[in-house]
């Protein structure tokens, strides 16, 4: 993933991109109120392999659709079992 140049970027999606730029090589599980949320190329890993609806946010500044999947917080055992 590049990180965009784009300085309109949500805080949220600033913050994700900080923080997958510190584990570049790991899928980031992204807590985002009651879910965690994995967007990229971590969500079309992780919706691959986790069997989770890959959908998309907001687009991107080249006007791409940014995927995205997710589950509940409640639920991390379970699929951080299923993804090790």
């Amino acid at each position: 993933m590049v990180a965009p140049t784009n300085k309109k970027l949500t805080p949220v999606m600033r913050q994700f991109h900080d923080a997958k730029e510190a584990y570049p090589d790991a899928i980031l599980f992204f807590r985002l109120g009651d879910f965690f949320e994995m967007f990229y190329e971590d969500a079309v890993t992780a919706a691959r392999v986790l069997e989770l609806t890959l959908t998309s946010r907001a687009k991107d500044a080249s006007g791409a659709a940014i995927p995205m999947c997710g589950f509940p917080f409640h639920a991390l055992d379970t699929y951080l079992g299923r993804l090790i």
